[in-house]
């Protein structure tokens, strides 16, 4: 009965410790939101729906985003875990409510959105974080049989098809690399057999290629990537425009405010190409300080996946690296188009573009980091305390067992006859002396 009361008491000592959140993470995502802010700010003060237009509308779904990254920082991830089922089924439903007459919304020709009534949200930013916790979860449910079989590997790839194959629907390319991407490292991460992953991505990457060169318009971004200046004011005038704005930055840039390729110039200077804007008015200063963010918080995000991993809370490590994956690819593909490095593609900078299904999402994402990193410093700490418990036992013990041979020995020579020196010594080395397996 005493070592059960006891066992609870451990338990109860045990809960009561908390943790806490990894201060890298949360600075640099509110160095990136604040950052955020002042380039929304810059990049759309000159369009004509008002000055602050967008600032407003930015902040508003910044103060939701923050709400909901709240959330998350307070959710236990067991409780997240449990309903991973129903995420995955989420994703598919929000998928198919932009096909619904009267719910989806289409905009530049995609359909994309879902009307919400005093706002409209993109699907695929939802699904992207939904998708990733659906991951995690069945990386930890077959982590054996993922390495070991085919169907095991082959069906989160399915899953991934089935989603990409609703996205070229809509149609968005874009997300759909993403997706695929995102699938592809968090597999190999979560221990998949190499060699028989890579049979998908042989047969996949042609099929993929093929699908995108089907569409006219992708040919046309994929030519004006290779030239924008043979057709500047046609195919190849965002990307233009781009390189322009980034030119014109030098070292220093031309000053906050100051850009001219944002007065109507620059398409979505504001949302898809707002790097562009950075780099003008922040010049290559700039341009390192948003890079260096994004790897301190993509690097942040591995090493406290890595450690998750290392103490066996696999959940947990996969959705840091599914959230790394996601920033980290997002934010390499919006540099790369606005710097002509990659195809123009419609994807916003996280944290920092203009767009409230993004920012929103995001948001969540970041919490959910922040939930991992807290829950792991917990377990640190609760680790710490049994082995220091553990330690001042064996403690404790040693000491109990020497103060009985102390006392022995006290009152060994009042009981033991006096013998020559010689005998005693002969005595005290076969007491003291190891005999090595050998016998006297």
């Amino acid at each position: 009965m005493s070592s059960y009361l006891g066992s609870v008491k451990q338990a109860t000592r045990l809960d009561a410790i908390t943790g806490r959140y990894d201060g890298w993470l949360l600075g640099v995502s509110i160095a990136l939101a604040s950052l955020g802010v002042v380039m929304v700010a810059s990049s759309s003060i000159a369009m004509g729906v008002g000055p602050f237009y967008y600032l407003n509308r930015h902040l508003v779904f910044l103060a939701v985003g923050i709400g909901l990254a709240i959330w998350a920082m307070r959710t236990e991830l067991k409780t997240i875990e449990h309903y991973n089922q129903l995420l995955l089924l989420g994703c598919f439903v929000l998928l198919l409510l932009v096909f619904v007459p009267g719910v989806g919304s289409t905009v530049n020709g995609a359909r994309r959105w879902i009307n919400l009534g005093v706002s409209k949200f993109q699907a695929v930013e939802a699904i992207k974080l939904l998708y990733i916790v659906w991951l995690s979860s069945y990386l930890v449910r077959f982590r054996d049989e993922v390495n070991a079989t085919w169907p095991a590997m082959l069906k989160p790839l399915g899953v991934a098809v089935a989603l990409v194959a609703l996205l070229l629907i809509q149609p968005d390319f874009g997300s759909s690399s993403l997706i695929l991407a995102i699938t592809a490292g968090m597999l190999v991460l979560g221990g998949v057999n190499l060699p028989r992953m890579s049979m998908p991505i042989v047969i996949g990457l042609p099929v993929f290629a093929f699908v995108a060169i089907l569409e006219p318009y992708r040919v046309r971004r994929l030519t004006s990537f290779l030239d924008p200046w043979a057709d500047q004011l046609g195919s190849g005038y965002q990307l233009s425009n781009a390189l322009m704005a980034v030119g014109r930055g030098e070292w220093t840039g031309v000053g906050l405010g100051a850009s001219v390729q944002k007065l109507s110039y620059l398409p979505e200077a504001h949302t898809d190409f707002i790097f562009s804007v950075i780099a003008e008015e922040l010049g290559f200063v700039g341009v390192c300080l948003v890079i260096g963010l994004y790897v301190a918080l993509v690097g942040r995000a591995f090493w406290v996946g890595y450690r998750c991993v290392g103490m066996r809370r696999h959940f947990a490590g996969y959705c840091a690296f599914g959230v790394a994956l996601w920033i980290s690819l997002q934010s390499f593909v919006s540099i790369g188009v606005n710097l002509g490095i990659l195809p123009t593609k419609g994807l916003t900078l996280p944290m920092i573009s203009s767009g409230g299904s993004s920012v929103l999402m995001t948001c969540a994402a970041l919490g959910l980091l922040l939930r991992v990193s807290y829950e792991l410093d917990r377990a640190e700490r609760q680790v710490a305390r049994l082995r220091g418990e553990g330690a001042q036992v064996a403690a404790n013990a040693v000491q109990a067992n020497a103060e009985p041979q102390k006392d022995a020995a006290t009152v060994r020579p009042k009981q033991v006859k006096a013998t020559p020196a010689a005998a005693r010594g002969g005595d005290l080395r076969r007491r003291v002396e190891p005999t090595m397996g050998q016998h006297a």
